[in-house]
Parts: structure tokens; C-alpha cells; sequence
């Protein structure tokens, strides 16, 4: 059978999701754990959870080691691994609650050593995409229970991962619609590199808060993007409850 590893922000780790066996922590290469690990079952399919975050995101996001948290869940014997996060959307018809299932990853994380502007400078190795990863069939069945739910989705999009703040400025949105960027975020494109690396299959859920601020003139606040992620998160968790049976 298989052991689903669940891993996602704010409102992942609410004790209803399944019903915990035990904590556990992993040691990993790339230093402590970001968060403890619990093992338990969705629908008789054991399933090992990773809250990046927490509900109240007691861990800042610079502190998460996403190549640990990857690490760690292979390390627990997960054969596949289910994603969610909170983006800010690039896309006009993604909308400020939507849910997307990203298909293609950008990454920067070979350029950690450049400031943003001088990633983009030519010669500078800013990109690499992403698609090996992702497990057609858990895909499949996250639109399908998306649909059956009566969500608002999108299927296909390309994550970016980027250095420095969660949300970055206008000016810089604009070069990454240029490098064909939908979604930003700066973990499931680093977790997908990972996921890819260690041969897991791995697919995602993006949870769109922010579209307004790319878009407008008005200061969103971080209070308003953690009140939509919350409300995001409540959909995921009925979504993970629905399509975890399904890959036994």
C-alpha cells in the first residue's frame, strides 16, 4: 500500500485531518526538522504529515528548510507526496481564492548568490524547469475531486521559487511574467526539486491570497492573505480527505 506524505502552510496541521498514531522526527542532512512529523490514517491509507507553517505560522518562512522537510518525509517512508501552499497569482483569471494544480516549475535557487535583478543579466543560469516530478494520477484525482466539490480551480500553471521576501514587487511580477512565471511562491518549486531528486512522485495544490495586490494600487495585508490562506486551507484538507483513499 502506499504512505502518503501530506505537506502544506497554515491550516494543514488542524488534528481532524486524520486521526494521529504517533509524532515523530526525522533527522535529515540539512539540519534539524522544521516541524515535527505525525503518522496516521486517511480512509485506511497511512499517511504522514508535515505542517510547514502551522495555523498561526509560529515558524517564520525564512526558517523552513524545504530540502529537509522533503528529506524528512522520504525518510519516513513515503512513496508519494501531496503539496499545498499559498501563492501570489500572476495570472488575470486566477482570483483571490482559487485553487490552481501546477504543472511546471521555475527555479532560482541557482542563483542564490545574485541579487534578482542580476539573475536576469544574460549569462546568469536563473531557471530551470520543472516537470518530472509530478504523478499524473494524483493530479488527475485532485481535479476531479476539485470539480466534485464545486471549487474554483485551474489546471496548469508554472510555480517560481525566489529568494528575499514571500511577495515580491510589482516590478519584479513583470520580469517573471517574462520568464512565463503564473504563481509564485517560494516552497513547492524548491520541494518539486527535491521530490524530484530523491525519485518521489510528488503533485500540488496552489492556494491563490494575493491577486489583488498585483493588480492594484491598495496595500494588502498580511492579515488579509493569512485570512483567504486559512480559507484556502479549509478547502485542501476536505480535498485531501477525499482523494487520499483513492491512492491506496
Amino acid at each position: 500500500m502506499n504512505k502518503i506524505g501530506i505537506i502544506g502552510g497554515s491550516g494543514l496541521d488542524d488534528p481532524s485531518l486524520f486521526e494521529v498514531s504517533r509524532d515523530m522526527a526525522v533527522s535529515t542532512p540539512y539540519g534539524e526538522p522544521s516541524s515535527s512529523l505525525r503518522e496516521g490514517s486517511i480512509g485506511g491509507v497511512p499517511v504522514v504529515l508535515m505542517a510547514r507553517h502551522g495555523r498561526s505560522h509560529t515558524i517564520p518562512p525564512t526558517q523552513v528548510n524545504y530540502r529537509a522537510n522533503l528529506w524528512a518525509l522520504r525518510e519516513a517512508g513515503c512513496t508519494h507526496v501531496l503539496a499545498s501552499t499559498a501563492v501570489g497569482s500572476l495570472r488575470e483569471e486566477i482570483e483571490r481564492g482559487d485553487l490552481v494544480i501546477p504543472d511546471q516549475f521555475m527555479d532560482f535557487t541557482r542563483s542564490r548568490q545574485l541579487s534578482f535583478f542580476e539573475a536576469f543579466e544574460p549569462g546568469n543560469p536563473v531557471h530551470t524547469a520543472m516537470a518530472e516530478p509530478f504523478d499524473a494520477a494524483m493530479r488527475r484525482a485532485l481535479a476531479d475531486e476539485l470539480s466534485a466539490l464545486g471549487y474554483r480551480f485551474h489546471e496548469g500553471g508554472t510555480v517560481i521559487t525566489i529568494e528575499g521576501p514571500r511577495f515580491s514587487t510589482r516590478a519584479e511580477s513583470r520580469m517573471f511574467r517574462i520568464w512565463g512565471a503564473d504563481i509564485i511562491n517560494m516552497s513547492i518549486a524548491t520541494e518539486a526539486i527535491m521530490a524530484n531528486e530523491l525519485g518521489i512522485p510528488y503533485a500540488a495544490v496552489a492556494m491563490s491570497t494575493d491577486y489583488d495586490s498585483w493588480k492594484e494600487d491598495d496595500v494588502v495585508t498580511w492579515e488579509a492573505i493569512l485570512a483567504v490562506a486559512q480559507s484556502n486551507a479549509e478547502k485542501v484538507l476536505e480535498l485531501f480527505r477525499r482523494v487520499v483513499p483513492k491512492l491506496a
